[in-house]
């Protein structure tokens, strides 16, 4: 892996070398559990491009990334908490391989973990203050963010209207931030200019919203295999997503009423789901989340045209394509 993506390998050792102490076991182990666990490791990449792409050593970026992650995990384990999820890339989730309170404890405990990471960027270490106050800056105001999105997300589940633009909001605050923040993280730890830092913003935001927009769309229309969860999951569980909140808008009454009444079952059928996806299909709710998720990413490509040709602008535009034409 390392020799395909160095800066994976960068992200691999940094959590390897991670001091993460031994005692209380309760505390620690489910953290070494989680961050065992895998993923894509997204957001900690995009911390080092950014630092690459402003011309500065993305080792220098290790610990910002680090931050992020950590972040990013402590995130999950609370989010399987309120989801009542019982599993987390393919295993059991904290919870429930522990429980509540472990993962909450753990979960808090990776939050400090992260802020730890960030007091690498002191004036000892080669870094004026400014970065470091910077770095703050930008990682509490996506903390407040993120919890911001999750609350949104969660007043949705009750909401009996809610609009695309509220929803674009909504995981705009929840997904995209931190990717938005990680680009960002990457390009104060090079010490670069105002200029240059909004067009990192633009390029996480915009990727991150066509994220989300993408996960809502392979939920309906994906391969369960691949995408790892079953057919029409959002539609069991009654969640807004940008599918059903257009077909909502667009649905003729009749449509809509029954639309409206299976989203807010507790238990419909397969058949049910099934007639979702094929309303989403004959509404051309289908054709313009595609649309939609290609021009959020065509958006984030303009904007990193601003940067010089590098390994770093390559890797991201690489990751770009990848994102856009993902199947899980």
């Amino acid at each position: 892996m390392s020799k395909e993506n160095p800066l994976s390998a960068l992200i691999d050792k940094g959590i390897k070398e991670l001091q993460i102490p031994e005692r209380p076991i309760s505390l620690y182990e489910p953290v070494r559990y989680t961050l065992n666990l895998g993923g894509k490791r997204l957001r900690p990449q995009l911390v080092l491009m950014g630092a690459g792409l402003c011309g500065a050593s993305p080792e220098k970026a290790v610990p910002a990334a680090l931050a992020v992650e950590l972040l990013h995990n402590f995130s999950l384990i609370h989010d399987d908490i309120m989801d009542g999820a019982d599993s987390r890339r393919g295993k059991p989730s904290v919870h429930t391989k522990w429980d509540s309170n472990t993962a909450i404890l753990s979960g808090d405990v990776m939050f400090t973990l992260a802020y730890e990471q960030l007091e690498y960027y002191t004036i000892e270490n080669g870094f004026s203050p400014k970065t470091l106050s910077q770095l703050f800056k930008v990682f509490n105001k996506a903390v407040k963010t993120v919890c911001e999105g999750q609350a949104l997300d969660m007043e949705f589940e009750t909401s009996l209207s809610v609009t695309l633009d509220e929803y674009i909001h909504m995981i705009s605050c929840k997904t995209a931030a931190l990717l938005e923040s990680s680009l960002v993280m990457g390009g104060i730890v090079a010490d670069t200019n105002d200029e240059t830092i909004q067009k990192l913003a633009t390029i996480g935001m915009e990727a991150g919203i066509a994220f989300q927009i993408q996960d809502d769309l392979l939920d309906a229309i994906g391969d369960p295999d691949k995408f790892g969860k079953r057919k029409g999951g959002d539609i069991y569980e009654g969640k807004k997503t940008f599918l059903s909140i257009l077909a909502l808008e667009r649905a003729e009454k009749e449509q809509k009423m029954k639309l409206s009444s299976i989203l807010q079952k507790s238990d419909c059928t397969e058949t049910e789901v099934e007639y979702v996806i094929e309303l989403f299909e004959q509404l051309g709710v289908i054709s313009d989340a595609q649309e939609a998720i290609k021009n959020r990413y065509i958006t984030s490509l303009h904007a990193l045209d601003y940067f010089s040709e590098s390994p770093f602008k390559s890797a991201l535009t690489n990751l770009l394509d990848k994102l856009t034409a993902r199947e899980y």
